[in-house]
């Protein structure tokens, strides 16, 4: 018998996700920013407008009214009101506090201004600048929009697996890789696979007390898609890593743990981006099963140092 395959409003641009859509506690001030990059291309146009112009002027727009804010956007009350939710809100009033709150932070010490578009003809000290900025960004989004509450639960399952199988393909496959060879370091039975075939071939040999990894920034790569949901349907516990929650990988995820939104550009690939909140997930994932299974991963840490110290002093 398999589960029930989870509702999920991916690709329904023109309908907005309703209350069910806020997830855990409200996020606080600090973190709206980071939230509005992460579901804003989610959104509909025009909760994109709400959400945008609360990001660009928290100050000016925690001054109005929910009919003030409507009018300023071009939208409607509804509007606003489900902006406010899907941003992690149970309603307004609770926005505009957080706005306030924003403001305030804004005020007191303002992010340098930098913008990490990189042209061809940027000085190679500039590029260094931008991008280290931009891995920054990536690194504070993707760490104040992460539910640790999900990420927990993860962390349990992955400490009680039996094995734990990795999907990825292109830059998600090398951060697949990363995890598992991490896994191994402290004696779990880990596989990344990045060929479709075989991760589809691997993930009907998945039963429950397994645990299946779907690594995708679009949250629509079908090649990671589907091995997962075999392992669903086979019963193993299933995590997705992506930027969009609402992806249709989300369909056939127990626990979804979100990454930033990457900004693209020609001359930066949203893959370069991602990949550095994805990374952060996966320290965060092995640091927290490092914990939990302290007793046998230090000694085999140390087994795994020794095994390869020669090959250092070479």
């Amino acid at each position: 018998m398999t589960r029930r395959v989870k509702e999920t409003f991916a690709g329904e641009r023109d309908s907005a996700p309703g209350p069910s859509a806020m997830v855990g506690t409200p996020p606080a001030p600090a973190a709206l920013a980071a939230k509005v990059r992460t579901l804003a291309p989610s959104m509909t146009r025009s909760m994109q407008r709400v959400a945008e112009a609360v990001a660009g002027d928290p100050a000016g727009c925690a001054a109005l009214t929910v009919t003030g804010l409507a009018e300023l956007t071009g939208t409607s009350e509804a509007t606003v009101v489900r902006t406010a939710r899907l941003l992690g809100y149970p309603g307004y009033r609770d926005l505009r506090l957080a706005l306030a709150g924003l403001a305030a932070q804004q005020q007191s010490g303002r992010a340098p201004a930098i913008t990490t578009d990189i042209a061809a003809d940027d000085p190679i000290a500039d590029v260094v600048a931008k991008l280290a900025y931009d891995e920054q960004q990536t690194l504070a989004d993707t760490a104040a929009g992460l539910d640790t509450v999900q990420l927990g639960a993860a962390v349990t399952a992955l400490v009680a697996a039996r094995r734990t199988d990795v999907y990825g393909v292109g830059a998600s496959g090398l951060v697949a890789q990363d995890l598992t060879q991490k896994l191994l370091r402290i004696g779990l039975m880990a596989h990344a696979h990045s060929d479709p075939h075989l991760a589809v071939t691997n993930a009907v040999q998945l039963r429950a007390g397994d645990v299946a990894i779907a690594i995708t920034h679009s949250g629509s790569t079908g090649d990671v898609i589907e091995p997962l949901r075999v392992a669903f349907e086979r019963g193993a516990t299933t995590v997705a890593i992506t930027g969009r929650p609402d992806g249709p990988v989300a369909q056939y995820a127990d626990h979804v743990l979100t990454t930033s939104t990457a900004r693209e550009s020609e001359l930066r690939p949203a893959a370069m981006s991602s990949r550095t909140g994805q990374l952060l997930v996966v320290d965060c994932l092995f640091v927290g099963v490092a914990q939990r299974t302290y007793e046998t991963a230090a000694p085999a840490l140390s087994a795994s140092y020794e095994a390869l110290a020669h090959r250092h002093r070479s």
